[in-house]
């Protein structure tokens, strides 16, 4: 092989790349609006749940799970940095490392209690992996990877290369609002660089803010089914069990 040539991931089946489509927040419209969508086209995704919206609505979610998606951990409350006033009463800068290992822990229990299932991705509330502030500042990084297959983050800035990405830190692209022409343009890159991108949205519908398109779901479900453009398109779960399998394997005969 060309020293200069990047090498390829061999993904299942022919594919070039990998998809993963991801929600948070357990909301209505996810099951409303999203889930047919995703059942036309035979699309299983990760949902990674708020605690209080998941008992809500317990029976549709068991039944989201036993069609096959994914029902991850997104913490107990949801704290982000207080530098957001909907989180000032919740502050990731007031926590310590025991207190948002709880909110996993007790996350993960209620889950297994409501839906059946022990979760084994995460998603990082807002993207922020931290807790304490200034010189006291502790990275929540290792609490995840030692929970979890792997952790999920927010508004990233490409694709995960399989070859060396952390699974406790998996880059992700933000997917709301974004029209179908955007979508394309994100699934390209992933399949230029042979990639994994995480797509990660909160409501599905209109044109509404923290709200994933319709159409733009529909267009990114006909490109992943059967295989379609090359695309691999599953769960986090599932395709971080391949990426850490297969990478084993291959540096294993390098």
């Amino acid at each position: 092989m060309n020293s200069e040539e990047p090498r390829r991931f061999p993904w299942p089946n022919g594919a070039r790349a990998a998809v993963s489509l991801t929600f948070d927040d357990a909301r209505p419209s996810q099951l409303d609006v999203a889930l047919p969508i995703l059942e036309r086209y035979a699309i299983r995704a990760t949902f990674y749940v708020s605690i209080p919206s998941l008992l809500a609505r317990a029976a549709d979610w068991r039944a989201a799970y036993a069609a096959g998606h994914e029902i991850g951990n997104h913490t107990l409350t949801h704290p982000c940095s207080g530098n957001f006033q909907f989180s000032r009463h919740n502050p990731l800068e007031e926590y310590t490392l025991d207190r948002m290992a709880a909110e996993m822990d007790e996350a993960s229990e209620a889950i297994r209690r409501v839906v059946g299932c022990v979760p084994t991705t995460f998603a990082y509330p807002c993207g922020q992996k931290f807790v304490g502030r200034g010189d006291a500042v502790q990275s929540t990084v290792p609490l995840a990877a030692q929970r979890f297959l792997a952790a999920r983050g927010w508004n990233d800035e490409g694709p995960n290369d399989p070859f060396y990405c952390d699974l406790a830190q998996l880059y992700a692209r933000e997917l709301d609002g974004r029209t179908a022409h955007d979508a394309d343009a994100l699934l390209a890159h992933a399949l230029r660089e042979g990639g994994w991108l995480v797509l990660a949205g909160h409501d599905v519908g209109g044109d509404g803010p923290q709200t994933v398109r319709s159409e733009t779901l529909e267009y990114l479900c006909s490109c992943g089914a059967n295989g379609a453009r090359g695309i691999w398109m599953d769960t986090v779960d599932a395709v971080a069990r391949f990426v850490l399998n297969t990478k084993d394997a291959v540096d294993h005969d390098e």
